[in-house]
């Protein structure tokens, strides 16, 4: 009898068991799958708002919504992603020309550490604005996936383009006069 009641448990052990596994295969596949359904932000569509903190400038945060009537260059990037590098040169030569013209470049770090990003900054001497998005919120909620991803961002806040890979000094700038406010 003792030998019986055994088995049964060990069958109901071995039943429970594969239960959880198949629940965790469902729950893996879901979650593969439904990743690619993520909310990409495309050309067109209203930019949305957040609020980072910064690195480089004297106020704690900078939200989108600051920048409000003006065009805003926003570019992902990464201290350890070699087109990040090579194009934040071009950025800093047209910045003080287009934010004349009252357009803003906005670089939103996704690096782990603040002082990498110092480092990096003091290496290249960029005056534009630094962001840290060490969450990576605001990289999910404009659906970035590789890196450098610029967006090209009107004085009404619409995306007029998006740009993912590196830009040379010619595109960055043909992408500017876009955002140039009329008035």
């Amino acid at each position: 009898m003792a030998n019986k009641n055994k088995k049964k448990n060990r069958l109901i052990f071995r039943i429970i068991v594969l239960i959880v596994l198949a629940a965790a295969t469902v729950f893996a596949l879901y979650s593969t799958l439904t990743k690619g359904d993520q909310e990409v932000i495309r050309e067109g569509d209203q930019a949305p708002n957040f609020q980072l903190k910064t690195v480089n400038m004297e106020q704690d945060t900078l939200s989108l919504g600051e920048l409000e009537g003006k065009g805003v260059m926003l570019n992902f990037w990464g201290t350890w992603c070699p087109p990040c590098k090579k194009e934040m040169p071009y950025m800093q030569e047209l910045y003080p020309e287009y934010k004349e013209k009252g357009v803003e470049i906005v670089a939103v770090s996704l690096d782990d550490s603040r002082l990498v990003i110092e480092d990096f900054l003091n290496d290249y001497g960029l005056t534009f604005p630094i962001l840290h998005d060490k969450t990576y919120q605001v990289n999910d909620a404009y659906g970035v996936g590789y890196l450098p991803a610029t967006f090209f961002i009107n004085e009404d806040g619409e995306v007029v383009n998006k740009v993912v890979g590196g830009l040379t000094l010619d595109k960055l700038e043909g992408h500017l006069q876009e955002i140039v406010p009329e008035s």
